[in-house]
């Protein structure tokens, strides 16, 4: 379980407006990526959040866009005219995060494409699973490519992450907020998506999980906090919310109910 690492060598276009300003980049490599920023928004968390999200889907059987880590050098971006994108690659030197680029991919329609119930209730029991507040029909965050449909866009998973104390046991969160997940109608198979998820993510595979994680990556942790320990807390979430996965999976249930 690795991922790749690419140098930045030409910025191309930032690909939406907003705080976080993702970007069309080309590497070392001559392959074109989305880079996310380490130093845009919540930092290095969503990249975490991204990471997990993405190697996860992965795991699962879904299609997702390669992960890379990608280099960005201090000299890059001395050149940029625009002001806050000059700004934003000065904060993001070192090690980000970044996807591969699916050129000519098309937003998914749900409405004009319809997907399989088996797929959807992968992709909901996931969501749900981790806590993923953003694919809803305002903002699907996936893509249609060569007719397949792909997932992209994991940064807002894993939110018990922006407040670190876990006293109030977010792995046991039923995660209400799944009643807005653009695919929950088509989610018909919740209960054998729980179960084939049980057999792929054990103990030993969400560990090699949370050892991707570089240490650059969380830096925002307490100063009596290793990078170790700060991937143990992750672990511990993982194992512990796929352990109460009923808890989840009856609150998507039960919200399913409403469409049927």
């Amino acid at each position: 379980m690795e991922l790749r690492t690419v140098n930045v060598t030409r910025y191309i276009t930032p690909l939406r407006e907003g705080g976080s300003l993702p970007a069309l980049v080309e590497a070392d490599d001559g392959f074109k990526y989305v880079l996310k920023f380490r130093g845009s928004g919540h930092g290095t968390k969503v990249l975490i959040s991204e990471l997990i999200g993405g190697v996860i889907a992965k795991l699962l059987g879904l299609n997702i866009p390669e992960l890379v880590f990608i280099n960005l050098d201090e000299a890059f971006g001395r050149s940029q005219r625009d002001e806050e994108i000059q700004d934003l690659l000065k904060a993001s030197r070192g090690l980000n995060l970044g996807l591969s680029f699916l050129s000519g991919a098309l937003a998914y329609d749900p409405v004009t494409t319809k997907i399989d119930c088996a797929t959807a209730s992968k992709i909901v029991w996931m969501d749900a699973y981790l806590t993923n507040i953003d694919r809803t029909v305002r903002n699907t965050n996936m893509l249609m490519w060569h007719k397949e449909l792909w997932l992209i866009d994991h940064g807002s998973m894993l939110y018990f992450h922006h407040n670190w104390d876990h006293s109030n046991q977010p792995e046991l969160n039923p995660f209400p907020m799944i009643k807005d997940h653009v695919l929950l109608p088509f989610a018909l198979h919740l209960e054998d998506a729980n179960v084939a998820a049980q057999s792929v993510l054990s103990d030993l595979v969400l560990e090699e999980v949370v050892t991707l994680i570089p240490d650059e990556f969380v830096g925002w942790a307490a100063p009596d906090e290793t990078p170790d320990s700060v991937r143990q807390r992750y672990y511990d979430f993982l194992r512990l919310r796929l352990k109460y996965s009923t808890i989840f999976l009856n609150e998507a249930i039960h919200a399913q109910k409403a469409f049927l």
